[in-house]
């Protein structure tokens, strides 16, 4: 609003099930009191800053948090809040395994990002164990130029300068990368309670971020407007078959550890709930020059569809009796 943006119907639409209604909004009390002590991570790229700036606004209302960590860059930090001893922590890990980024904060690269594809991210895995709970997901740098290599040796690449590279597709890399951190989370000793949080797709039009894309809408789509969405499909459809299997893998001894927040199809719902070209101070002003580029891959706040995304989640932790607050559950005063 403050950068210019002149609607603000986004601001006001709730997410609705057929045959259900409104969940109840996420209580950051008894989110807070029901883990008392816990340390809760956020794992990603910028949708899960995206997640995590709409869970500091909200639990914010309760308690104040203060920062007691970032990296050089600001994109891994944590919050701890001192009266409720929970801690909060957003880890960058853009496509969770390891990767060598040649991307600048405005997004522009120098050459290819070079992407391990058996080996994971230290950047969270080396923290792993001081987890509680984990939000993790991936999925939008993968679109991104890179050279793939496994063993230390290139095996190929995605859109990259080098023709004599195999080209390989990015689905490929997706599902290789994403069955490694699912290993990886089967596997360990330490069994943190896990989500796993699917594709978050863009909204944009007559274009991609690079080229001139838009998302103008003011209004949700409506039924069978989104399009078929094939490309965005396909990557939701690798997501739930790895996660699947990982279910499958955990063992009977860890019944509902991993869960799926499957969140696609309700945030595809929302193309107008994006910055656009509002990520920036007035980007029509007089005396402007350049073109404009819209932002149209993260949401709105508030208004946009990470507002849901919580109140599922607060609905998910009722529902496995994990906010017990005292001798009851909170879902038994509701």
């Amino acid at each position: 609003m403050t950068n210019g943006k002149p609607d603000d119907g986004y601001l006001y639409w709730k997410w609705k099930p057929y045959g259900c209604d409104v969940l109840p909004p996420f209580e950051g009390k008894t989110f807070l009191e029901g883990l008392r002590g816990k340390h809760w991570a956020l794992v990603g790229d910028s949708i899960l800053r995206n997640h995590v700036q709409s869970l500091l606004c909200l639990l914010s209302k309760v308690e104040d948090p203060t920062v007691v960590y970032h990296d050089e860059t600001w994109r891994s930090r944590r919050w701890h809040f001192p009266l409720h001893n929970f801690t909060l922590s957003l880890v960058w890990a853009p496509f969770l395994a390891k990767a060598e980024i040649s991307e600048d904060e405005n997004g522009i690269s120098s050459s290819e990002n070079r992407l391990h594809l058996d080996v994971l991210d230290a950047n969270w895995i080396s923290q792993w164990n001081g987890f509680d709970y984990v939000i993790i997901s991936a999925g939008q740098w993968f679109l991104k130029p890179a050279v793939y290599l496994e063993n230390g040796a290139a095996i190929g690449c995605h859109n990259c300068q080098d023709k004599s590279q195999k080209e390989i597709a990015v689905e490929h890399s997706f599902r290789r990368s994403l069955a490694k951190v699912l290993e990886f989370i089967t596997t360990s000793s330490h069994k943190p309670v896990v989500l796993y949080r699917t594709w978050s797709p863009s909204h944009f039009e007559k274009g991609e971020w690079f080229s001139g894309g838009t998302c103008d809408r003011k209004v949700p789509f409506k039924p069978r407007q989104t399009g078929d969405r094939q490309f965005d499909r396909v990557m939701w459809r690798i997501e739930r078959a790895e996660f699947a299997k990982a279910a499958a893998d955990d063992g009977p001894g860890n019944p509902g550890r991993l869960k799926l927040l499957d969140m696609f199809e309700l945030s595809l719902q929302r193309p107008d709930a994006h910055a656009g070209p509002y990520k920036t101070y007035q980007p029509f002003q007089t005396g402007s020059t350049g073109g404009v580029q819209n932002d149209c891959l993260h949401w709105c706040l508030p208004g946009g569809p990470v507002e849901a995304w919580n109140d599922i989640l607060m609905q998910m932790l009722l529902e496995d009796g994990a906010l017990l607050v005292g001798e009851h559950a909170y879902d038994q005063a509701i």
